[in-house]
């Protein structure tokens, strides 16, 4: 990597990657909440107008690896630029977007645009910090998501209330201007190594890495498989005005709590940790969220504690990676957020099919049951577990030769 001295990425710095954050976090936050006006206005089921999440998921995921690509050379601070200024443009189509189809390929552009800014202000934000630092520069980045979930939902909603949800895509459009116009007036210059595509996904090759990412791409797929449909799941106990805006400002304060949290305790202790606890967390939050989601107050609960756990589902296991990919930790951590969105898209597209096929009542059991399922393949493959395992023989024969007379 080729940089100035002055280019450590401070505090300063990183709250202008947390801006652009926040604004993805405010686009991915609002429109679960803003589907029912979707689906009415683009005369499709609910369950469709939820797959305009796993348009976004999927977009971000395959396109990742190829911009990293075509961008290798590139200055840092364009691409992240150039990427809000493509989420921008996506904004623009949605929020113009006179049929479901235009809509949709709107949502595609923004997931374009998502992967340009958000998988390269984590790479930068991994190489230029401190190893023993490194987790709490990630939540920083991301806590301007969970800051979204606490402020820009309810903003968010209330203007969707005023304006019409193509009025709340309008705003989120206002909001990326200004990300992007920061981003490219307040970043570092900074060039990462390039790396070609045959190179990026020859980390694949890698069996540490591969695993991995496999459980990057299922990890999320609870947390998303519920609320990426929170707004029907609170119609349950229900239907009173401003009871979705009450939900997701339960659930992103949650999430804000988790984020100031994650950091701090995936660095002291260690990822692998980090992330059973929260995938444990969630079991449970989901068992109880299938109880008692007759009663409002209790959903709202059971909606906080999942958003606590969702910072714990993403930081531990970008760490994971990181650590993992050695040489290529960048583009291992590229992926790593391509396949956060893979899981994401198979959440969005789970709840989908459990909504449409057995409704709402089974989509908190059914994140429990593939909770259940990502923990047990999270604890069996974890390459960190043979690492200690091979390092902890050497260890005991020492000390075994160090007390033989």
């Amino acid at each position: 990597m080729n940089r100035q001295p002055s280019n450590d990425l401070g505090v300063g710095r990183l709250i202008i990657l947390a801006v652009g954050t926040f604004v993805l976090g405010v686009d991915g936050f609002v429109l679960p909440g803003l589907l029912p006006h979707v689906a009415a206005d683009l005369s499709v089921s609910l369950a469709t107008a939820g797959q305009l999440t796993t348009a976004f998921a999927i977009a971000y995921a395959v396109g990742s690896p190829i911009i990293a690509t075509a961008t290798g050379r590139m200055d840092r601070r364009v691409v992240i630029g150039a990427g809000m200024f493509a989420f921008l443009a996506g904004m623009v189509l949605q929020a113009a977007g006179p049929s479901y189809a235009v809509v949709l390929a709107g949502r595609v552009v923004a997931g374009l645009g998502a992967a340009a800014f958000q998988a390269n202000a984590f790479a930068v934000a991994g190489v230029l910090s401190r190893p023993d630092r490194r987790a709490r520069s990630f939540a920083m980045i991301g806590a301007g998501s969970s800051l979204a979930s606490v402020v820009g939902v309810p903003f968010g909603l209330l203007v969707g209330q005023w304006l019409g949800w193509r009025g709340a895509l309008w705003t989120i459009a206002a909001l990326a201007a200004a990300a992007a116009v920061l981003a490219a007036a307040g970043l570092p210059s900074v060039t990462l190594p390039a790396t070609s595509l045959r190179s990026r996904l020859a980390v694949l090759v890698d069996p540490r890495v591969l695993i991995l990412l496999v459980v990057s791409a299922l990890v999320l797929a609870p947390l998303y498989l519920v609320s990426s449909y929170v707004a029907v799941v609170v119609g349950v106990s229900t239907s009173a005005d401003g009871a979705v805006l009450a939900a997701l400002f339960v659930f992103g304060t949650g999430f804000f709590l988790g984020n100031r949290l994650v950091g701090r305790f995936t660095d002291r202790f260690d990822s692998l940790t980090s992330l059973t606890a929260a995938l444990t967390v969630a079991i449970f939050a989901n068992v109880v969220l299938g109880v008692v989601q007759h009663w409002f107050v209790p959903t709202l609960a059971a909606l906080f504690v999942l958003g606590l756990v969702g910072s714990f589902l993403f930081i531990p296991q970008a760490d994971r990676v990181f650590v993992a990919g050695g040489d290529v930790a960048t583009v291992a951590l590229s992926l790593n957020g391509a396949m956060a969105y893979v899981g994401t898209a198979i959440g969005a597209t789970l709840g989908g099919v459990v909504l449409s096929v057995a409704g709402v009542l089974w989509l908190a059991p059914a994140a429990a049951v593939l909770a259940a399922v990502v923990l047990a393949v999270t604890r069996l493959t974890a390459p960190e577990r043979r690492t200690a395992a091979g390092d902890q023989e050497p260890a005991t024969h020492a000390r075994s030769e160090a007390v033989r007379p």
